[in-house]
């Protein structure tokens, strides 16, 4: 097989492709600039917003774009976008049936991103999640059939069901954001995100994830069932004159492109982090490998994630720097995954949630 063949096929299909995203973004742009005039109110006050503030602007119109559609789980939206603007990858965990894809959905079409969902089975090859290269009989030359790794925002559902071969197929895409085909490497596009689904109660027929790969997922957050009221919001929604619930995704609109995601992501990174946030933050994730009951404590990789996030959660929230809060905010669902407790402690009943709640209470934060 020609190595330029396949690079010419691939590089046409990118060229392609690249030319759909432009021509939406600029549609995306040209409607933005009908509504409002470069003389308006909305434009001169935004003349004077900080960098900061026009983000938080943008992040607070795609949280309420997505809160319209996953009603009842404003938290796990708030955790979900700082976990997309700090470029990392989440791991959620929760029963079928609490819109996980609905998720992941809601954010791909609020900024015209690409989605693919993976189902991972028993069976499931690497190639059917990366991609390979296969013989076309009509134009007798050799074509790269994309895997659904080439996307923006990537759902792996379940995906403790497939063997440690094809997971490690995700190992190289989340981490170096490319991918190998005939030994070839391959970009994804850009804003590249892999929000993967594990069911906590169902474990028969499950492969529990490596510690290397449950390292690359930058959080881990538990979905939980909505309140009553929230819940009652959602069927109304759903059964008032709809005969399913696409309708929320219908009623979805774009709210800006993938290139504002990006510099969303360059613009957390700009945050202001003070040497007393990074001595605090350090100081709770070596914590974690010499306490008591602690089989593995958390990486220097940790520490890196909680600065990362707390830099983003304080984008999300407005806020121009970093404070204790918004790295207590972030502690438990980045170093939730990275902790193994030892057999005493799982028999005493004691879970991984109470002793990141023991070293926040007894590792003091530096005074704002």
């Amino acid at each position: 097989m020609s190595e330029d063949k396949l690079d010419d096929e691939f590089e046409r299909e990118q060229f392609e492709q690249g030319q759909v995203k432009q021509e939406q973004t600029e549609q995306l742009q040209a409607n933005s600039t009908e509504v409002q005039s470069v003389d308006s109110p909305q434009n001169i006050a935004a003349d004077l917003m900080s960098p900061i503030q026009k983000g938080h602007q943008i992040i607070s119109k795609l949280s309420q774009n997505i809160n319209s559609a996953l009603i009842g789980q404003e938290s796990i939206v708030e955790m979900a976008l700082t976990c997309l603007f700090a470029g990392g990858h989440l791991l959620i965990e929760g029963v079928p049936g609490l819109g996980k894809t609905l998720l992941v959905r809601s954010i791909a079409k609020s900024f015209s991103g690409d989605f693919s969902r993976i189902q991972f089975t028993p069976d499931l090859m690497p190639s059917d999640v990366t991609g390979h290269a296969m013989f076309d009989q009509k134009s007798e030359k050799f074509r790269i059939r994309k895997g659904p790794a080439f996307t923006n925002l990537l759902l792996a559902d379940e995906i403790n069901r497939a063997p440690a071969k094809t997971q490690s197929a995700l190992l190289e895409v989340m981490q170096e954001r490319h991918i190998t085909i005939e030994g070839r490497s391959h970009a994804v596009s850009s804003p590249f995100m892999v929000l993967a689904t594990q069911n906590p109660l169902e474990q028969e027929g499950t492969y529990p994830l490596p510690e290397a790969e449950l390292d690359r997922f930058l959080m881990n957050i538990l979905i939980d069932y909505p309140s009553v009221a929230d819940e009652i919001s959602l069927v109304k929604t759903i059964t008032t004159g709809t005969i399913d619930d696409s309708t929320l995704m219908e009623e979805l609109k774009p709210i800006t492109s993938a290139k504002v995601i990006m510099d969303l992501q360059k613009l957390a990174a700009s945050i202001r982090v003070d040497d007393s946030i990074f001595d605090y933050a350090v100081r709770l994730v070596t914590a974690t490998r010499e306490w008591s009951g602690v089989q593995m404590g958390a990486s220097p990789r940790a520490s890196i994630a909680l600065i990362r996030a707390a830099k983003a959660l304080a984008l999300v929230r407005g806020s121009e720097f970093v404070t204790p809060d918004e790295i207590k905010n972030v502690a438990l669902a980045v170093m939730r995954h990275r902790i193994v407790l030892s057999a005493e402690l799982e028999i005493e009943g004691v879970g991984v949630e109470q002793v990141i709640a023991d070293l926040l209470a007894q590792i003091p934060a530096p005074r704002q």
